[in-house]
């Protein structure tokens, strides 16, 4: 370590370096890369059906002429509404080789929240699972689009029969005749396949060109599109590589739980995964036994998820007696990580299970416990390779803390985003001065640069690894005819760690709507893990002198109370 170098650098793990060596070209030169070392070997494995390294360069070439055709070109956004599948991975890419712009989103999205991201971002071609298709089809005449390519994920399976009544998505549990039927009014993703593969001259992006429009939730409760570009994503793909120091080249197996329109997810598989040239295990949705089923042909290397699938995976392999003591890279993201569930992975492993934590705005990993003794469980860990922090006054971002003491976390490093798309006032608070972003998070450092979160100045739930603005919940309580004020919050889910939604309501006088109804409500409205788990009745909320719910008071005005009956 030199004087230059920052104190938390003599805990990385040996072989670790200081710096990354930066990206000078796009993530297509990153693909394209793969599939020429890659050739044979396995990139893809879904249900059984391998697709290899030169199979999946041909699809990705294909899938970019046929969207060339549809009109798709160099800045345009192209959305993609899609899980876990192989032709997700080539739909990302194809996209990216035309110089267009992913923007993800989740598959199980309402018609009502996609048409507030579609009203943003403004795409006109669409890649989408055909069981979504329907809540496209809803949007008013004022979303415009040219296109649906539509995705029947039953086609990519090896054994219709065996399979397609077996998945864990229950919308796809349904006759095998239904599923293999196109959907009305769109283009089959197998038609956008046969096109000749793209001319090789035809333009690539370049290294600082926006790659994706990635969602996340702030505290307006509006998501904003955060804009990463392929110096971004490439970056944290390479300061993931440094992280996994000794992971191999083709030799590894990534078990893509984490859903890929989720920016954790989306770094891990669709970009580090690709870099390493490893085998991808794709699953549409966690379930348990199928991964554990897998595990018995193709054991994984690389396992990152989130807490309550450690455990579920944990508990479940230990009863069937199946072994995971080839999963050596276990990183653990998106909400804290009990002590008691790192002892249970660490039982059945083959490796040291390890906290991370990063954001949409920054690609998203920029801090992580080493994969080595120095790790400090209960701690974040320290910033990756090529990235600074420092630890600011919540009200004047501009002081520094004394070390140890409380304050705003401030992220530097390559990975940072450029701001958000069409907002320009969001981005001034988030994105300081020096390119410095702003976390939302309050924590303490030591003196060695491990950091733990203490609290959080924005009020956002996490749940289950994913982000829920309170008053996106609040407003589509308050459309009931029967609730007066509303009010969500976080509050411990006591069962699989992190958080639950809960909220806090209050009546129109005569309404004395139940528990069932008011989630009908919601569900109709909202994605599932938005929908409050618990509703409790109060009479009034508290407010500051503005009005402004004060949401810290209402935890406490719940505290010990019980919730609506759930029957």
């Amino acid at each position: 370590m030199t004087a230059a170098q920052p104190a938390w650098v003599r805990h990385y793990q040996p072989g670790v370096p200081a710096e990354i060596e930066p990206p000078t070209e796009s993530l297509v030169g990153l693909y394209e890369r793969s599939v020429a070392e890659g050739a044979d070997a396995v990139a893809l494995q879904f249900f059984g059906r391998e697709t290899t390294y030169t199979e999946l360069g041909s699809q990705i070439s294909r899938a970019a002429e046929g969207l060339r055709k549809l009109g798709v070109k160099a800045g345009d956004r192209v959305a993609l509404v899609l899980p876990n599948c192989p032709q997700h991975v080539v739909a990302f890419y194809a996209v990216l080789r035309l110089g267009a712009v992913v923007v993800e989103h989740n598959p199980l999205y309402t018609s009502r929240e996609l048409r507030h991201l579609f009203e943003d971002h403004g795409a006109r071609v669409v890649i989408a699972w055909d069981a979504a298709v329907a809540k496209l089809r809803e949007q008013p005449a004022d979303i415009e689009v040219d296109a649906i390519v539509a995705v029947n994920l039953v086609r990519a399976f090896p054994a219709i029969k065996q399979i397609a009544l077996k998945l864990p998505i229950p919308k796809l549990r349904a006759t095998r005749d239904k599923l293999t039927q196109p959907a009305p009014g769109t283009i089959a993703w197998e038609a956008l396949l046969e096109a000749e593969p793209i001319d090789p001259a035809h333009p690539r992006p370049t290294v600082n060109d926006l790659a994706v429009i990635q969602y996340t939730s702030g505290t307006t409760g509006q998501p904003k599109g955060a804009m990463l570009t392929h110096y971004n994503l490439f970056s944290n793909a390479r300061q993931g590589e440094a992280w996994m120091y000794g992971a191999q080249y083709r030799k590894e197996t990534f078990y893509a739980i984490l859903p890929m329109f989720h920016a954790f997810g989306m770094t891990l598989f669709l970009t580090y995964g690709i870099l390493k040239q490893a085998r991808l295990v794709l699953f549409p949705s966690f379930d348990v036994d199928l991964v554990l089923d897998a595990a018995v042909k193709h054991p994984p290397t690389v396992y990152c998820a989130v807490p309550p699938i450690y455990e579920a995976t944990a508990k479940r392999a230990k009863e069937r007696g199946i072994s995971l003591r080839s999963a050596k890279y276990c990183i653990s993201g998106a909400m804290s990580l009990p002590d008691s569930t790192v002892e249970l992975w660490e039982s059945v492993s083959g490796g040291l299970l390890v906290e991370g934590y990063g954001m949409t705005e920054a690609s998203p990993v920029c801090l992580g416990n080493p994969f080595a003794p120095s790790r400090r469980p209960g701690t974040i860990g320290v910033p990756f390779p090529s990235t600074l922090m420092k630890v600011v006054d919540v009200d004047d971002p501009t002081r520094e803390v004394a070390q140890g003491e409380r304050g705003e976390l401030l992220i530097h490093g390559p990975q940072v985003f450029q701001g958000y798309w069409h907002n320009e006032a969001e981005t001034e608070k988030t994105l300081l001065p020096g390119r410095w972003l702003r976390t939302g998070d309050i924590v303490t450092v030591d003196e060695d640069g491990f950091t733990t979160i203490v609290d959080r100045a924005k009020e956002i739930i996490i749940t289950g690894g994913f982000n829920v603005a309170p008053s996106e919940v609040e407003a589509v309580l308050l459309t009931n005819p029967a609730v007066r004020d509303a009010a969500v919050v976080g509050l411990p889910n006591e069962e699989v760690g992190g958080e639950r939604v809960a909220a806090a309501v209050s009546f129109e006088v005569g309404a004395t709507p139940t528990h069932v109804q008011l989630r009908a409500w919601c569900k109709e409205r909202l994605t599932g893990y938005k929908v409050p788990r618990d509703f409790y009745v109060v009479d009034e909320l508290p407010k500051s002198m503005l009005g402004k719910v004060l949401r810290k008071e209402v935890r406490d005005q719940i505290a010990g109370r019980s919730p609506l009956p759930h029957e």
